[in-house]
């Protein structure tokens, strides 16, 4: 009974040691994913930064500034981009730009209202699912994604925005604070909400802009979408791959304790069954 009782043990130990092997080498891949895509988002953050600043700068600037990308509309449909992961076992990741995204949907009207474009496996199943009318779905981007892929997609997002077709463009994605900590975010890209009351330090005289400011703006436009949209993809690919780690690191863990406690028992079963073993030879020698 008791040798039976250890071979399952045993087979259980070794199930589990096949696991551990497994999400452990799930967290090292997570890792070194993980700092390719920080790197990429470093990177290109500052000169999207400047973008925005440039923008902040001409409609404070110019009291009469008008720009077809600045002016709020009543009604319509609202376009709502959500970027997610491409693949499970991330913890909550998913779950919680999902979240944000729905209440956001619900707030707005309902999927009557709204058009989706979803980003990531994970995404596009969440949506498709529920029936949302889809403006595109992209899957398997988020890793790769370069600055031209980018802005192939948000030239066509601006030209619907022009065309009237969307009232306004939102941006759901998870957003990178630290190896530990990852938040669910909303950004409203268009119309474009401008920054009026911060200014530069240090007196300097205004720029001029050709052939104007609002056409110097109106340019930039596309261009700040699409590192948005870009920083968002990578930033959500780099809190993909946290997540991950921290899933697979804390899976590991839990693994190796299970081991442990499961070591326990086998050993305990052992030496009972060396002690009756002995038993039962002194009792036989005593007859």
């Amino acid at each position: 009974m008791a040798s039976g009782n250890m071979k399952d043990i045993r087979r259980r130990i070794k199930s589990v040691e096949s696991t551990m092997q497994i999400t452990k080498a799930m967290q090292l891949v997570a890792s070194s994913k993980l700092r390719k895509a920080k790197e990429k988002a470093d990177k290109a953050r500052p000169y999207f930064n400047e973008l925005y600043e440039t923008m902040c700068e001409i409609t404070r600037e110019n009291p009469k500034f008008l720009s077809p990308f600045t002016k709020s509309r009543d009604g319509g449909t609202a376009l709502i981009i959500v970027t997610a992961g491409e693949r499970g076992l991330a913890g909550g990741f998913n779950s919680s730009v999902f979240k944000a995204a729905q209440a956001r949907i619900d707030e707005l009207g309902g999927a009557e209202h709204t058009e989706i474009l979803a980003i990531g496996k994970k995404s596009v199943e969440y949506f498709e699912k529920r029936g949302f009318k889809m403006y595109g779905s992209f899957s398997g981007i988020a890793e790769s994604i370069t600055i031209y892929r980018a802005e192939a997609i948000a030239s066509g997002v601006v030209d619907a925005y022009v065309r009237g077709v969307y009232n306004r463009v939102e941006l759901f994605y998870t957003e990178f604070v630290s190896p530990l900590t990852q938040t669910a975010a909303r950004k409203a890209l268009l119309p474009v909400e401008t920054d009026i009351s911060a200014k530069k330090d240090g007196a300097r005289s205004l720029p001029i802009y050709e052939p104007s400011a609002a056409d110097v703006f109106n340019h930039i436009v596309p261009r700040y979408v699409t590192g948005m949209l870009f920083g968002a993809i990578v930033d959500s690919f780099a809190s993909e791959q946290a997540a991950r780690r921290n899933a697979m690191e804390n899976a590991t863990d839990n693994a190796q304790e299970m081991i442990n406690d499961l070591s326990l028992v086998y050993n305990r079963a052992r030496q009972a069954a060396i002690t009756q073993e002995i038993t039962e030879i002194v009792s036989g020698a005593a007859e």
